[in-house]
């Protein structure tokens, strides 16, 4: 392509707050663009909605980061990530991705996650306990952080109380800006998880439990189906995944409403636009910004644009999601839109598998705040909001008033 690639300025406060503007001439400058993006790596962004469906499902580009020609890729990774942590299936392709995904695709399935229901509305009512008698609220700390973790903890059979470590260390190796964090405080904090999930899946050997991770131990030790790598990348990849990007849906999606004075009252008054509402937050503003990565395994025509082999290729879901030749009015948060058939989540084979978890957490956690937090509103001016830069996209922090009420649910 003759245009010279874009910088997505992480740097700038207005861009990280809203990158729809940018995000927008980017579709409108063509189907696939070559961009600088965190870190400072060379991608090739995908950026209308046809083109990014297609290519989430095309064999040819892979999701195993060790496909990429861009070196830079595998030195940034931390050394432990490198060594141990790519055997999951969020890094795989088939035939490993197939079996991977097999194990624990039971544990997800439409009909366990729904009998995870009465359990999520407890702790999401216990969370909402705690906050509504004073009237103010972080809700991104008091609420939407604590309630996938607690409810992952609770599928993989992890102690509650060692929330606190992983989402430091989470945190510490996952979020990005501008600037690639210190490697020493990332190398850190994946020896930590490392050992962490060593000690953990030890104890769960000694003692099995009606959980995920006793089964996966069981496909490791019985079936000799996981290799050790293999068991220790997936548990981390669940306990991960299994909540960092719903914080970011329950917080972004509150955010989305308060800034939506009429969307909030509609969903008030019609709380059975709920599991619509969820579909459009994930349209509208997703947790993941501004896409899925994939790496070609050869030249690849994309839209009439042939992406070299090697190259990274950044399907901007964020980007297509907003799509005009899909979406009617796309920049328009619409409670009530019929037709959403959104990127978030992605598509083939790759498609999340905690989708329906993710979901369900949403509903429950969205439609209880707002049934138990009357006159919700932003504490600050929505401008002074705080968001993640790159690649995982939500509020930092939400602070937020309500009128008090009594703690009973």
């Amino acid at each position: 392509m003759s245009q010279q690639p874009v910088l997505l300025p992480y740097s700038d406060p207005a861009f990280v707050t809203d990158p729809f503007p940018l995000y927008r001439q980017l579709r409108e400058d063509g189907p696939v663009r070559r961009a600088v993006i965190a870190g400072g790596l060379d991608a090739w962004l995908v950026t209308r909605y046809d083109d990014g469906l297609a290519a989430l499902s095309d064999p040819r580009l892979s999701s195993d980061v060790r496909d990429a020609s861009d070196r830079r890729l595998m030195e940034q990774l931390p050394e432990f990530e490198r060594e141990s942590m790519m055997s999951n299936m969020l890094r795989s392709d088939p035939p490993d991705h197939t079996r991977l995904r097999r194990l624990v695709s039971k544990a997800f399935t439409a009909r366990r996650v729904a009998g995870l229901r009465p359990r999520i509305q407890e702790i999401t009512d216990r969370l909402l306990d705690e906050v509504a008698p004073a009237g103010r609220a972080e809700l991104v700390g008091d609420f939407a952080l604590p309630l996938p973790v607690i409810v992952i903890s609770g599928l993989l059979g992890v102690p509650v109380d060692d929330q606190y470590d992983f989402q430091r260390w989470t945190d510490d190796m996952l979020l990005r800006g501008e600037r690639m964090p210190d490697p020493v405080v990332v190398n850190e904090a994946w020896r930590k998880m490392r050992a962490y999930l060593t000690t953990l899946l030890d104890s769960k050997r000694a003692r099995p439990e009606d959980d995920l991770l006793s089964a996966l131990i069981s496909a490791r030790d019985e079936e000799q189906r996981l290799s050790e790598d293999e068991l220790i990348s997936m548990t981390f990849l669940l306990l991960v995944a299994g909540y960092i990007t719903t914080v970011n849906l329950i917080g972004g999606g509150i955010a989305a409403l308060l800034d939506h004075p009429d969307q909030l009252e509609l969903l008030r008054n019609d709380p059975g636009l709920l599991p619509g509402a969820i579909e459009e937050f994930l349209r509208y503003d997703g947790p993941v910004s501004p896409g899925i990565a994939r790496f070609a395994r050869e030249d690849v025509e994309i839209a009439g644009v042939t992406v070299p082999r090697g190259a990274t290729v950044l399907i901007a879901s964020a980007i297509a999601d907003r799509d005009p030749a899909r979406f009617t009015e796309p920049d328009r948060l619409d409670l009530a839109r019929q037709d959403n058939g959104h990127l978030a989540f992605g598509h083939g084979i790759h498609y999340c598998l905690g989708a329906p978890l993710a979901r369900l957490e949403g509903q429950i956690a969205i439609g209880t705040a707002l049934r138990r937090l009357p006159d919700l509103a932003l504490a600050v001016p929505p401008a002074e909001l705080t968001w993640r830069p790159g690649g995982l996209r939500g509020p930092v922090r939400l602070p937020v008033t309500f009128t008090a009420a009594d703690g009973a649910g």
